[in-house]
């Protein structure tokens, strides 16, 4: 899935208002004839399509993109800010990362920069526990570092890869191992994993060995293995439950690392406002829905693409990758 940091990237959903509960066949079940409007749950459309791409809400805020820039609407689908940017992020403390060409920065509420745009990034995350990372210098020699709020440098760029703050440490990578440093940028322990995951809920996914055959298990604060590693790919915890893949199949576990929801997904989101986005058939045909902390289809499977649920709302696409359009469903 690609998302050691559950970096906010602005994704797209696909919304086909019609369809039943399916099993983990991935077949439409048949509704039950006491109560068929039961097998039918396809989310209420509270945002109309109309924008070429978007991003899920954050502080009350989206970034959407109309035609070839990006501006961010407010809870009723009106522009809140204008669209001005070749990028826009999610807003987080108060500021959102945005960009003009080739160059970043961040923005407040009215959409002025309050970090004048200058970093050159592939990815620049949101801010979090008062720091962000950057990357200072081009795509294939700079590094990462960490700014303040203000844009001052406070954790000088010396990393190949680095992820948000989350618990009070950050996951850093050079081109040999990868480790944790606190807000003052000293290593929580030794570098030792072949790559990681942010810390949430006091436990973060790491994988031992590469990228092909190496597995996730899960450490604690002190570096110390509570879950053993033998998952093919580990995500974040959220309200206790964590996604992993087994094999070709994602499911969930629990803290003790026993499977709660069987693997029958072939993608899996982390749960978000008790709904996780999950999808059965192949990329580019299977359908996205949502699943309660159970395992059951609460939306169901109608989705091209989608985002997790974020303040009550979760972003959808209507019509293809070219040509369609974004909107907003409730619950």
């Amino acid at each position: 899935m690609g998302k050691d940091f559950c970096a906010t990237r602005i994704l797209g959903a696909m919304l086909l208002l019609a369809g039943c509960d399916p099993g983990p066949s991935g077949r439409a079940a048949a509704p039950s004839p006491a109560a068929p409007q039961a097998a039918v749950k396809t989310g209420r459309v509270v945002i109309a399509p109309q924008f070429d791409e978007a991003e899920n809400f954050s502080e009350g805020l989206a970034a959407v993109r109309i035609g070839a820039k990006f501006g961010f609407i407010d809870r009723q689908g009106k522009i809140a800010i204008t669209p001005q940017f070749d990028f826009a992020g999610a807003f987080s403390e108060g500021l959102a990362a945005a960009g003009i060409g080739a160059k970043q920065g961040y923005i407040d509420r009215n959409g002025k920069f309050v970090i004048l745009p200058r970093f050159e990034v592939a990815d620049l995350y949101a801010f979090s526990d008062g720091l962000a990372p950057v990357r200072m210098g081009d795509f294939l020699t700079g590094k990462w570092g960490y700014i303040d709020k203000r844009g001052n440098v406070v954790i000088q760029p010396q990393f190949d890869s680095a992820g948000p703050f989350a618990d009070g440490l950050a996951a850093v990578g050079t081109s040999e191992k990868w480790t944790y440093i606190d807000k003052q940028g000293k290593p929580a322990f030794a570098p030792q994993f072949d790559s990681a995951g942010s810390f949430a809920e006091g436990l973060a996914a790491v994988r031992v060995g590469d990228f092909l055959t190496g597995k996730w298990g899960y450490i604690d604060k002190q570096g110390t293995f509570v879950i053993a590693p033998q998952f093919d790919a580990a995500f974040a915890f959220s309200k206790g439950l964590a996604d992993v893949r087994m094999g070709d199949k994602f499911g969930y576990i629990d803290k003790k690392g026993q499977v709660v929801i069987d693997p029958r997904f072939d993608f899996a989101d982390s749960f978000s406002e008790g709904l996780a986005v999950v999808r059965i058939g192949e990329e580019g045909t299977g359908k996205f829905g949502f699943i309660d902390e159970h395992g059951k289809f609460a939306i169901d499977q109608q989705f091209e693409q989608t985002f997790a649920f974020s303040e009550g709302m979760a972003a959808i696409r209507v019509g293809d990758e070219k040509n369609g359009k974004y909107g907003y469903i409730g619950r």
